[in-house]
This record gives structure tokens, C-alpha cells and sequence, in this order.
């Protein structure tokens, strides 16, 4: 297939927004725009994410102390 070059007028939220994106994934406009891509045709096949398909039930714990995320008490001993 032949590469082909795209034009895209972007407002200033959108440049930011992009720099942004370069700046924490190292990407090119190019790969970013590729990416998107594949993103937008995945959203409209209704293909479910992995979150998606486990959303009931992440975050449960049955049987688990109650305060397990916010007692540091929990983590005594943790990676040794």
C-alpha cells in the first residue's frame, strides 16, 4: 500500500494536546495519529476492552481485610 500524507487543521487545545502526548509517549505525530486511529475503528466495532470485560468485578475482594488499600500495616514485610 502507498503511504499517503495527511493534512489536519488543529486548534490550539488539540496542538497542545498532542505535544502533551509526544512529550510522555515519545511518539511521533504520525504514530499518535496512526494509534488514534486504530482506537476510533476499535470504539465503533464495540470490541470490549479487557476493563470492560471484567468491569463486575474489579476492585472485589471477598473475604479480605476491609482496609487492605489504605493500611500501611498491610504492607509490613512487603518484598523481602
Amino acid at each position: 500500500m502507498a503511504k499517503s500524507l495527511i493534512h489536519a487543521r488543529l486548534s490550539g487545545d488539540d496542538q497542545a494536546l498532542l505535544a502533551d502526548l509526544k512529550r510522555a509517549t515519545g511518539a511521533s505525530d504520525s504514530e499518535l495519529i496512526r494509534r488514534g486511529l486504530r482506537l476510533v475503528q476499535r470504539e465503533l466495532r464495540g470490541t470490549p476492552s479487557a476493563l470492560d470485560l471484567a468491569r463486575r468485578s474489579v476492585g472485589k475482594l471477598r473475604g479480605g481485610p476491609r482496609d487492605l488499600s489504605t493500611n500501611p500495616d498491610h504492607l509490613d514485610g512487603f518484598g523481602r
